[in-house]
């Protein structure tokens, strides 16, 4: 038996004037997972308990098959372990954005331009982050470059309860109001306007003539490292997982899967679509049980406000990822595959929502005859409901 997970991130949204009044899932071209639709299961599952923030880090460990309330230690030091950054008890790792903030000269008047710093190259961010670290020299503070946009400051007995704001959630905003507050948001706030004074000078900058420019860093999702359990014991199948998001390799390690590298995904729109369905058949082929598949794209769109991007992201899963995979599965015998996002990224809103998400779960042992079914979030309320989301991935396993 295989089983696949497809996790569109952030799919899930609201209805969209400019689409007809539709949802991009509903306006979306989506024959394959349709016909997943029209043969399995659909519903909602709340993937964010209540009282925990609507990340992907939360929403993720949900679907994977953990409790977020018993799991969850913040985004950071799950990007850390997949990093392999080594984080000591009295280690505090936090998320470190390349951003673009406006040139008003006072720092708090800033708005947030683009939380992505135009998606930064990684070697140029690389270069940035290494460099704005020397010029820093602060003590106990060590910053590593991931990728892109996507990197890591580790503070050694730094504070957990810093009320920090996640940068995705303020696209176009002044940032006055979210600035760091509390234990320790004093220390990071200055460091967050020297890296702005250094950064806009830098010849990286200067040269790309970039019109979002990665001229400071931001930070978030502090917490201590995790402990997870392993992901075969807890559901006996053995799991690897496809993304070119740190956070959910940080997962995976933890959780003691295989973690598979795709050339050319990138977590962004432009991503190796084609590259993780053929990586996904790959692993079944090695021997794999549970294959998770990841794709940051729609998230990504949503939290810019792009429409056609997130439609468009959307029907790239359907046509290069779901649909290459249902031609070859029954190679593999029984088969299942899910389908869902993580959390909701409304483009009206450019951030995260805790709303449950719909779900489709197709059984090659089972069939169904929904003919005129449709993958999409009112379906998916006309469905089973699965109130804590951790339990979905139970469900689809072992039912």
């Amino acid at each position: 038996m295989k089983y696949l997970v497809i996790l569109g991130d952030g799919m899930a949204d609201l209805k969209v004037e400019a689409l007809g009044g539709k949802t991009p899932l509903q306006y979306a071209n989506i024959p394959n997972i349709d016909r997943l639709a029209q043969g399995g299961i659909m519903g909602l599952a709340k993937t964010v308990p209540d009282g925990l923030p609507p990340g992907s880090d939360v929403a993720n460990l949900g679907v994977m098959g953990y409790d977020p309330d018993v799991y969850y230690t913040g985004r950071a030091p799950l990007e850390a372990v997949s990093m392999g950054v080594k984080l000591n008890d009295r280690d505090i790792a936090f998320r470190c954005n390349l951003v673009t903030v406006s040139n008003e000269p006072e720092y708090k008047n800033k708005t947030m331009v683009d939380y992505s710093a135009g998606e930064i190259k990684s070697e140029h961010a690389a270069v940035l982050i290494n460099e704005l670290s020397e010029f820093l020299n602060e003590d106990n503070m060590k910053f590593y470059p991931g990728i892109s946009y996507r990197h890591l400051m580790v503070w050694d007995g730094g504070p957990d309860d810093t009320d920090l704001t996640p940068p995705h959630d303020i696209s176009g905003r002044n940032i006055r109001d979210y600035l760091p507050k509390g234990n320790g948001g004093e220390r990071i706030l200055s460091i967050m306007e020297k890296s702005n004074e250094f950064l806009s000078n830098h010849r990286i900058n200067k040269s790309n003539n970039s019109t979002n420019p990665g001229n400071s860093v931001w930070f978030w999702g502090q917490g201590k490292t995790p402990s997870i359990d392993k992901f075969s014991d807890r559901f006996g199948v053995t799991g690897a997982m496809i993304s070119a998001v740190d956070l959910l390799k940080g997962i995976a390690i933890s959780a003691e899967m295989k973690v598979i590298e795709v050339e050319g995904a990138t977590g962004t729109f432009h991503t190796n679509y084609r590259g993780k369905a053929e990586a996904a058949l790959d692993a079944f082929k090695s021997g794999i049980d549970m294959v998770y598949l990841h794709v940051e794209a729609p998230d990504e769109a949503g939290h810019q406000g792009k429409t056609d991007e997130k439609v468009k992201a959307i029907e790239n899963i359907d046509q290069l990822i779901v649909g290459p995979i249902l031609e070859q599965m029954k190679q593999f015998g029984d088969f299942k595959i899910m389908v869902l996002p993580d959390h909701p990224t409304p483009l009206s809103l450019m951030t995260h929502t805790s709303e449950p998400v719909p779900f489709v779960i197709y059984d090659s042992r089972n069939v169904l005859d929904n003919k005129d079914a449709t993958y999409c979030e009112d379906n998916g309320a006309k469905g089973i409901f699965i109130q804590d989301g951790y339990k979905l991935m139970e469900k689809f396993i072992k039912e």
